[in-house]
């Protein structure tokens, strides 16, 4: 975990939330990558530490917000109940990425993402998008999007363990993510 107290007090930094993905999915999504995108005509893949599945993006916020942020997320994720269960449906673009998009087998991680939505609303640094929640990892990112058709990987079910509140580092080669602060689902 990265202190708040490491930035600015003015500071403003820009943040998200996520699930981390397990080491095995993260391994089996970077091989797919290697045979399925890394071919493909300007394309950027996502590099493996910057793989998850994304919960809540907050743009930049005060760096003083982080704790709060944090500690929303630390309740939200002590009522996660049962473990979250995604298996992968499909590939997906947008006009700027490629991503994975999973079902949530019981609407855990659904129900678990809307009580977080619900929780950053009522401390104020966050408005909830108009569409539905969607659990997917953004795997590809490209400025006109090539149309890929790739097979899709051999993924277990995943069960994601924690939610990370993590800030990205735009730079020139694409985005840095750190993780500021991760926390256990279910407490």
């Amino acid at each position: 975990m990265t202190s708040a107290g490491t930035f600015a007090p003015d500071e403003r930094i820009r943040l998200f939330l996520g699930l981390r993905l397990p080491d095995d999915a993260v391994d089996g999504i970077v091989a797919w990558q290697a045979r399925e995108l890394a071919a493909a005509r300007d394309v950027r893949v996502v590099p493996p530490q910057n793989l998850h599945v994304t919960l809540a993006f907050l743009g930049h916020r005060p760096a003083t917000e982080v704790a709060v942020i944090a500690g929303g997320l630390r309740v939200a994720a002590a009522s996660v109940e049962a473990p979250l269960q995604l298996s992968l449906r499909r590939y997906r673009e947008t006009r700027s990425v490629g991503m994975l998009v999973f079902d949530d087998a019981g609407g855990r991680a659904s129900t678990f993402a809307g009580d977080l939505h619900e929780r950053l609303e009522e401390l104020g640094v966050y408005e909830r998008e108009q569409r539905p929640w969607l659990p997917h990892a953004t795997v590809v990112r490209f400025r006109q999007p090539p149309r890929l058709r790739p097979a899709l990987p051999d993924l277990p079910e995943l069960s994601p363990s924690d939610a990370a509140v993590y800030h990205s580092v735009l730079r020139r080669g694409g985005a840095q993510y750190e993780v500021l602060e991760s926390v256990p689902l279910g407490g």
